[in-house]
């Protein structure tokens, strides 16, 4: 909850102190917020899925609330007014859990269509949040709070990518991808898959921005992955990780004879099979992976080159 409504529903208790607790509730549409309990009065502004607002009183179908609202430059407001008495979901709502779930799923599918609805990708990641939020002994709460985090670095990643220092060697030369989110599932959901792909994600801040066709990126780089999968020997990102471990060794039996060292291409074949082979027996493993993994080992074992822009 932002800091300014937390201030209000104190301030709200403080006067009232009949009430025993402020009712908090997040809707699942777009709501208009209205300055009386009348929809031909004064419109105030229109409210997001999966924003937050105070309850301070319900009449004839309309619910008097203080919400917060995105202004024209991206930038956030807190205002009071009146929606209508639908859409909104509070956790003494029967099944929201459910409900604001399956809100969540069906923005963040309209988000991935081509002509889908504008900042739909935000109203998943909020919704999303709010599953965990308010009903947290849902068991829906964990897989909830990971998506909501799934979104946000996804959608930071793909900022930082279009960034110039996208393509910086050290990873510690450009801003990193905000953790907050995924630490947050790791603490709360502690030694179950959501923490282990949390920590998955993680990696991405560790990684090069671009090798420039030197070894000391993917060396590094695979050590990440192995001793990724070694911490989480039942995450569902093993057999990625696996594979993405397999491909820098496979990328170093070329990178070693540029820089002169082609006595070390023999390991770095090896490795590459031998990290491939692993993702057969993998949790979970998908045909993709499993796939993927057999394409590798026969390009490694037929010495066609999987980096740079060798050619026979």
């Amino acid at each position: 909850m932002k800091s300014s409504l937390r201030i209000f529903v104190v301030l709200i208790l403080a006067a009232l102190p009949l009430v025993a607790a402020t009712e908090r509730g997040v809707v699942i549409r777009e709501a208009v917020l209205y300055v009386s309990p009348d929809t031909t009065s004064q419109k105030l502004a229109n409210i997001d899925r999966g924003r937050e607002m105070a309850v301070l009183e319900r009449t004839h179908g309309f619910v008097h609330v203080f919400a917060t609202v995105e202004q024209t430059f991206g930038s956030d407001r807190d205002i009071s007014g009146w929606i209508q008495d639908r859409g909104l979901i509070t956790s003494a709502t029967p099944k929201g859990d459910q409900i604001v779930y399956g809100e969540a799923v069906d923005s963040e599918n309209e988000a991935s269509r081509a002509h889908g609805r504008k900042n739909a990708a935000l109203d998943a990641m909020r919704l999303y949040h709010r599953v965990w939020d308010y009903f947290p002994n849902s068991p829906l709460a964990a897989e909830a709070l990971y998506r909501s985090a799934d979104i946000r670095w996804q959608l930071d990643k793909a900022d930082s990518n279009r960034r110039p220092s996208a393509h910086k060697m050290d990873p510690h030369d450009r801003l990193p991808i905000g953790e907050e989110q995924m630490k947050e599932v790791m603490k709360k959901f502690p030694r179950t898959k959501w923490a282990d792909l949390a920590a998955f994600h993680l990696i991405d801040n560790k990684l090069c921005g671009d090798w420039a066709a030197q070894s000391k990126c993917p060396e590094k780089e695979a050590d990440i992955y192995e001793n990724y999968v070694k911490d989480h020997p039942q995450s569902p990102a093993v057999a990625e990780a696996l594979y993405d471990a397999a491909t820098r060794y496979a990328a170093l039996i070329e990178i070693y004879k540029t820089e002169g060292e082609a006595n070390k291409s023999g390991s770095a074949s090896q490795r590459a099979i031998a990290t491939a082979q692993r993702i057969a027996t993998a949790p979970n493993v998908t045909p993709d992976w499993a796939a993927r993994a057999e394409r590798l080992i026969y390009m490694v074992q037929n010495n066609i080159p999987t980096f740079g822009n060798a050619v026979e």
